[in-house]
């Protein structure tokens, strides 16, 4: 997916949402992790997220509550991808790793948004390229399409007469805390670092 069609995605996602961007000070008194956030979402955080069913490298149905025991950091995309979703993943990884040198485990989760390619299989051998602890999920094209909606995430598979087609997709990744759900999601600007300091901030909160 080209850097400009992730734009676009990103940028349609961000409309649906109702993002306010605003300085902490503009929080919620009564939010316990006001503290932590940069972004405020239109509805309240809950509008965000919610039970899911998919299935796992191992080819097993899991649930959100089966995936979401740690603090875990959601990414939607695709195997196939051939640039944004590498280096998404590969960034959640390194805050990941940032964060367990901190003593904080967080579970890195990457739900495909193309199961027509992605089967369990596929997405054993991805996650385990990746990270150790990645879950990687796939499923039919229902339970996806269900999971993606939750998230209000965007994506869309693009015309080819072959195998080798790209599905253009948001490319928000998200901070989901077993006890809370959804609280977060960060951009693709966001470094490593910057993560890590996100996520440790909204753990110690929580």
């Amino acid at each position: 997916m080209t850097r400009l069609i992730a734009i676009v995605a990103s940028t349609i996602v961000i409309a649906m949402l109702g993002v306010l961007w605003f300085v902490t000070s503009g929080t919620r008194s009564d939010d316990q992790f006001a503290a932590c956030r940069e972004s405020q979402i239109a509805g309240g955080a809950g509008a965000i997220g919610g039970p899911f069913t998919l299935v796992n490298g191992d080819g097993e149905t899991v649930t959100d509550a089966d995936v979401i025991t740690k603090p875990s950091i959601l990414y939607f995309g695709y195997t196939f991808c051939p640039d944004v979703c590498p280096l998404d993943n590969v960034r959640n990884a390194e805050a990941v790793d940032l964060l367990a040198a901190q003593g904080i485990e967080v579970t890195p989760v990457f739900i495909s948004i193309d199961p027509e390619r992605d089967t369990p299989e596929v997405m054993k051998d991805y996650g385990e390229i990746i990270h150790d602890r990645m879950i990687a999920l796939t499923g039919s094209e229902e339970q996806v399409k269900a999971a993606s909606q939750a998230y209000k995430t965007y994506y869309r598979k693009q015309e080819s007469e072959d195998e080798f087609y790209l599905v253009d997709h948001s490319t928000f990744s998200y901070l989901v805390l077993p006890d809370h759900g959804f609280v977060e999601f960060f951009k693709r600007d966001t470094t490593p670092q910057q993560m890590a300091e996100s996520v440790a901030c909204f753990v110690d909160a929580s």
